[in-house]
């Protein structure tokens, strides 16, 4: 049976809006990747104006990339506003409900982390405001999918399959990318250089010596090409970055072949498995490629993009893994059917 029109308007909405928000997060990639986090020094407001009426010949270098992203971010509020109201108006699970007035209060959370982040000129807070944001990227996705009919035909595919471990082990990985996500908005945040100039050794080394003799004689080569100096740590930082990529990558490699094993290749798991594996892969490679260009800032925002919808695929395998072994321990196993004995000729 096909869904309502109503809610079919209603889902094409959430998918827009889910769009809308990662159009935003490659526009802050931007932002963070030129270092024009600050071209405009006030908010709400834009040198004084109200934002939506900042004269457009105004809109030169940095300030572009700010304004332009405070404008894609009142639109993802406007589009979260209307869809927690159409969702608590409409016929939908009360779940489905419940996450969409969440999102509501995410976005909220979000537009005044990112107005803090401006008037206290805190890296911190522009650490967690970028955090928050793919959280509520995931929520979005995940409301989004459940009023998809994938999300209603899931019963018949759970039939005699066990999808508790594919679910567990998709969770633990989506974790694990999360945290990931939050050592590259820390990485990009603390430090407006690269920590690392080369790929894929650093400093010439698997693991650098960060002593402090080595540590001074790294910052004399990196003023020869007017680069910020770097600390031990933030060294550091971008070898467990570098580490967790692996770990992850190995991972969702290991998820794949298991999924296989598992005979969780079902629609849409299987699918969502190679996709999956691809993200990775290419996410990995843009990653190397973002230390090789000297961290262009189309290819770092790239790289946040894909990162982006890595943790997404991840958070909807997981939701859909814990769909099916939901049906799984709550549909019955079909018995076979016996076949009649034939009578017996007289």
């Amino acid at each position: 049976m096909s869904a309502p029109a109503t809610n079919r308007f209603l889902r094409y909405f959430a998918w827009l809006t889910a769009g809308a928000t990662l159009l935003l997060i490659c526009s802050g990639g931007m932002v963070t990747s030129k270092g024009v986090g600050l071209s405009v020094p006030d908010w709400p407001t834009t040198f004084g104006y109200n934002m939506f009426f900042f004269p457009i010949s105004k809109w030169v270098g940095g300030i572009f990339f700010e304004h332009t992203h405070r404008l894609i971010a009142s639109l993802v509020g406007f589009l979260t506003l209307i869809l927690a109201f159409w969702l608590g108006f409409s016929r939908v699970p009360s779940w489905i409900k419940k996450l969409g007035w969440a999102s509501l209060g995410m976005v909220i959370l979000q537009g005044v982390l990112g107005g803090l982040r401006v008037t206290m000129m805190k890296d911190q807070i522009g650490i967690f405001h970028a955090c928050v944001a793919q959280a509520f990227f995931a929520m979005l996705v995940v409301l989004a999918l459940g009023l998809s009919p994938v999300w209603q035909r899931l019963r018949a595919a759970a039939a005699r399959q066990n999808f508790r471990t594919i679910g567990r082990v998709a969770i633990c990985i989506t974790i694990v990318i999360y945290a990931q996500l939050g050592l590259g908005a820390t990485m990009r945040h603390q430090h407006r250089d690269l920590s690392i100039l080369d790929f894929p050794l650093a400093y010439g080394q698997v693991i650098p010596k960060t002593d402090p003799a080595t540590i001074a004689q790294i910052n004399k080569a990196r003023d020869r090409f007017a680069l910020s100096d770097v600390t031990a740590a933030q060294i550091w930082l971008q070898l467990v970055h570098r580490f967790c990529a692996l770990v992850i990558g190995a991972s969702i490699l290991g998820f794949w072949f298991l999924v296989r094993q598992k005979e969780g290749s079902v629609a849409p798991v299987g699918g969502l498995s190679t996709f999956w594996l691809v993200l990775v892969v290419v996410q990995i490679a843009l990653g190397g490629w973002t230390i090789l260009s000297n961290k262009a800032a189309d290819i770092a925002t790239a790289h946040v993009a894909v990162g982006a919808v890595t943790f997404v695929t991840g958070v909807t395998i997981s939701a859909l893994a814990l769909r099916l072994a939901q049906f799984s321990r709550t549909t019955p196993l079909r018995s076979p059917a016996i076949p009649l004995a034939e009578p017996k000729a007289v």
